[in-house]
């Protein structure tokens, strides 16, 4: 059935996003700025104060161009009945079990439901399984609203693509697939995202497909990465450099340039265990995703006895200053950083342990269980840089060899550091 009251010609409709993040938040701009009536819902008091005064924590919309938008930000929910498009931008986790938590994208169709306008399209934007969308948020809409999904309201699936701290490849810039639960969403979805993506747009012949593509784009990333962490192990054992050896492959026109590394946040260490829970449902076993998580998984202890291993001290007398704390470079998110967890294993070696990271406060490491440091306190032990954020990269290497004892180690995460500068001042240099 055509779902009523949307056709080719109408324009402008109000647009309403639920959950304001690093991938709401763009997105809700983006529609302002062309012109459609938004609104932007989240459930946090603070968050709505914040955007309300011109202010995004995250950095991903500059504050400038918060206030140079017209958006009604809300925490009542009732705002969401003015809508004719309802986006969902809610995280999609997993538990401590590497279990995924539709938790909260279930919470939040509840809420949606309650407040649903007869003839709206809701859309999910969160990364899932196939099925999650028709099978499990649709009947929750059903069930709140009282009416019938296909017939009274229509669902929709656009999954993000959003790179937090990348201002190349912003929301503008990349292709987005789009579907609907029959033509005339899509069309209509279509037309809507088009207006702000200029990259253009990709329509997918089924929501099921759509969330396939979604989880298997972060799940590769996840597997090259591992194949580049094993054979960053594998140079170790033989005694050879990791960035020597890549930088001679990446001259062949078809290598992939991935890089070894932690890998955290909230999308590629966490979409592949969606793809293996599917598996679970349909009775197969997962060999390759696995494989690749377990790699990763592993990697912030493999960091961790590295450094132990190069101490030119006993562990226990080891003064550590580890920097960067966020799950990449240049951003405020600290969600499932595996720089947590190197901090963490070099501190139940018996190591004593201290956290920089220009992007979070000194409050907000405390209240991570963590201690506070900064160069100018050194000197270190070893001075080991896990996230290379710009202020760190500044003035050479000049700062932290200053914040290193002679005889001390210089652990380079990403082998971004001038190790002959450092070798030459008398300290130790180990990477990854």
């Amino acid at each position: 059935m055509m779902n009523p009251g949307y056709n080719s010609l109408r324009m402008k409709e109000t647009i309403c996003i639920v959950g304001l993040g690093y991938v709401g938040l763009p997105l809700a701009h983006a529609f302002a700025k062309a012109g459609f009536p938004t609104i932007g819902y989240d459930i946090a008091e603070s968050r709505i104060t914040e955007l309300k005064s011109g202010h995004d924590r995250t950095g991903e919309v500059a504050d400038a161009d918060v206030k140079k938008v017209s958006i009604e930000f809300s925490t009542d929910a009732s705002v969401m009945a003015k809508a004719d498009v309802i986006v969902l931008a809610i995280p999609t986790p997993v538990d401590e079990a590497n279990k995924p938590d539709l938790t909260l994208v279930k919470n939040a169709s509840h809420m949606v439901g309650k407040h649903l306008k007869k003839g709206a399209i809701v859309v999910y934007e969160s990364t899932v399984y196939p099925g999650v969308t028709e099978e499990i948020c649709g009947p929750i809409l059903e069930k709140e609203s009282g009416m019938t999904c296909g017939t009274d309201f229509f669902l929709g699936y656009s999954p993000e693509r959003i790179n937090p701290g990348d201002r190349e490849h912003t929301i503008d810039k990349v292709v987005k697939v789009v579907v609907g639960q029959d033509e005339n969403t899509t069309e209509t979805l279509t037309r809507i995202y088009g207006t702000v993506v200029t990259a253009g747009i990709h329509r997918a012949p089924s929501i099921k497909v759509a969330e396939m593509a979604k989880a298997i784009e972060n799940a590769q990333r996840d597997l090259n990465i591992a194949f580049m962490n094993e054979i960053a192990m594998l140079c170790g054992r033989i005694g050879i450099a990791t960035r020597d050896v890549l930088a001679a492959a990446r001259t062949k026109w078809n290598f992939l340039p991935f890089q070894p590394g932690l890998v955290g946040g909230h999308c590629i260490g966490v979409d592949p265990y969606y793809l293996v829970e599917k598996a679970r449902q349909l009775k197969m076993e997962t060999h390759v995703i696995t494989a690749g998580r377990a790699i990763n998984d592993g990697m912030a202890e493999f960091v961790a006895l590295q450094v132990i291993d190069a101490l030119a001290v006993p562990r226990s007398e080891a003064k550590i200053l580890v920097l960067g704390l966020t799950f990449k470079e240049n951003v405020p998110d600290t969600r499932n950083s595996k720089a947590h967890q190197v901090a963490r294993a070099l501190t139940a070696a018996g190591c004593h342990v201290r956290m920089h990271d220009p992007f979070v406060t000194t409050q907000e490491i405390v209240k991570l269980g963590m201690t506070p440091g900064t160069l100018d306190e050194g000197p270190y032990d070893a001075v080991v840089l896990l996230v290379t954020h710009r202020e760190y990269l500044t003035n050479d290497t000049d700062p932290l060899i200053r914040a290193t004892k002679k005889g001390g180690l210089i652990y380079d995460l990403k082998s971004v550091l001038d190790a002959g500068k450092i070798i030459e001042s008398g300290r130790k240099y180990a990477a990854l």
